[in-house]
């Protein structure tokens, strides 16, 4: 059995591959083992004995930082952020199917947001709720700027997908007796979920960890990306290098619950 000889191209791509997994995952993985430092240990290595007790610290109470607080806001705002992104692409998406006058002027204002820098929008916002009397928060202002950030993307997939999408089925369905309803609920609705599914992680993930377009928006109450950035001046401890191991994890066991969730929805949606 013959082997085609690679060819210097491929050792070439292979080792800038090879610096992008190093680069992408070096400093993630010092952060995951010093955050097994002994109890004694500081914030560089070498490791003084190996331990768990940073991750109990999590759950004492902090002289400096909020880490369940802050988690919970950013938890809670990623679900609301997630599931308004998930709507509106889904209808934007139904409605770009028909032309109307002004779909491509409305579309353009709805990526916008996306070249627009994030501290801007995030000032912008924050001037704007103090201008009308509203004191900005995490769960108002914020939930309009990390909107900002996640819509353009949930929109642009919908896009994507219905711009596949071929209207046989749905004109099968019809033929069949189905009204306008069945046909969304049996037939597009089964097809796109795996789409839609992908497009709440997106949400989700965009919003757990945004930083710039909740810097101006939070109000009084941080959110976790916050919270890190205000505990890098103040903690002088591997608590802090624990909390980013565990936030690490998580976000890992989204995508993991995602994917299983879209192999799942996939496997039982109806073939063509």
């Amino acid at each position: 059995m013959s082997h085609d000889k690679r060819t210097f191209e491929f050792y070439v791509l292979a080792a800038f591959f090879a610096l992008f997994v190093l680069f992408l995952y070096g400093p993630l993985s010092a952060i995951l083992i010093l955050s097994f430092q002994g109890e004694n240990g500081g914030l560089t290595f070498p490791l003084n004995g190996v331990s768990l007790h940073w991750f109990a610290n999590l759950f004492e109470r902090q002289a400096v930082g909020d880490f369940g607080g802050s988690f919970k806001r950013s938890f809670i705002l990623g679900l609301m952020v997630m599931i308004v992104t998930v709507v509106v692409s889904l209808l934007a998406g139904l409605a770009f199917r028909q032309k109307f006058r002004g779909a491509t002027a409305l579309f353009y204002l709805a990526v916008a947001s996306l070249v627009v820098p994030s501290i801007i929008i995030s000032l912008g916002i924050g001037v704007v709720f103090q201008q009308i009397g509203f004191r900005p928060a995490w769960y108002t202002s914020g939930f309009g700027a990390h909107l900002t950030w996640t819509l353009p993307f949930g929109v642009l997939i919908m896009f994507a997908v219905f711009n596949r999408f071929s209207p046989a089925y749905e004109e099968a369905a019809r033929d069949l007796g189905a009204t306008s309803w069945q046909t969304f609920a049996h037939v597009v609705l089964p097809m796109i979920a795996p789409s839609l599914i992908g497009v709440g992680l997106f949400g989700f993930t965009l919003s757990y960890d945004e930083f710039a377009r909740t810097l101006m928006t939070s109000g009084t109450f941080n959110t976790l990306p916050l919270e890190i950035y205000g505990m890098t001046t103040n903690v002088t401890t591997p608590v802090l290098y624990a909390l980013g191991t565990v936030t690490t994890v998580f976000s890992f066991l989204v995508i993991l619950l995602t994917l299983g969730a879209i192999a799942y929805v996939g496997g039982r949606r109806p073939r063509a």
